[in-house]
């Protein structure tokens, strides 16, 4: 497998859950149903914070490249949160996403870099969606803010799948690697499952 497949991989065996994490009621499970601007940059900005921390943590237990790469994307994602929180008066994190709890328990690096492709993924979704609520919104400046944090999320997904390629040297590797993202992915479906479902809201269907 290479780089390329993993992702594919990736996209085929979870295309259900990122299809869904993409739809207009991820937004509405992230916000509690509170679709207004104010909490979808308050939901937007607690994302960022706690995938800064994850990768922080990371580049800090790491070494060699793949610290250097965790090291730059935690760098992207500090930037991303100070740029949205920037765009509110005052903003405190909230509650730890299910998807950075899974991924803070990942000890591999085979498992880490899985998780980051995850992850990535996922949040391309989620973007393309907060990027939808400003353009329907009629707020192009905060759609295109974004919108360009896009560039980075393909980087990110860039490095991590590449330093897999250098560091999967058997089929387990590789099958290691895709649990981790698998599972990331499915953290995050999870919590949308359930927070639609504690707001009477069903999931299932594709809006």
């Amino acid at each position: 497998m290479n780089a390329e497949e993993f992702i594919e991989t990736v996209r085929d065996d979870n295309e259900t859950a990122l299809s869904r994490l993409g739809s207009s009621k991820s937004l509405y499970a992230d916000t509690q149903g509170e679709m207004e601007p104010e909490e979808v940059l308050t939901a937007a900005a607690t994302s960022e914070h706690h995938a800064a921390e994850t990768y922080e943590a990371w580049a800090e237990s790491e070494s060699d490249d793949v610290a250097e790469a965790f090291a730059k994307t935690a760098s992207e994602e500090r930037g991303h949160y100070e740029t949205v929180a920037g765009e509110l008066e005052r903003h405190e994190p909230g509650d730890t996403p299910a998807i950075q709890t899974y991924l803070r328990g990942l000890e591999g690096t085979v498992e880490r870099l899985g998780g980051v492709v995850g992850r990535t993924l996922a949040a391309e979704q989620s973007k393309t969606q907060v990027t939808g609520f400003f353009v329907g919104n009629a707020d192009p400046q905060t759609a295109g803010l974004f919108r360009s944090m896009d560039d980075d999320l393909e980087a990110q997904l860039a490095r991590a799948s590449e330093l897999l390629e250098s560091r999967c040297d058997s089929d387990d590797d590789w099958e290691r690697a895709l649990s981790a993202a698998s599972s990331a992915i499915q953290a995050a479906y999870d919590e949308y499952t359930e927070r639609l479902e504690s707001m009477g809201v069903n999931p299932k269907p594709v809006c």
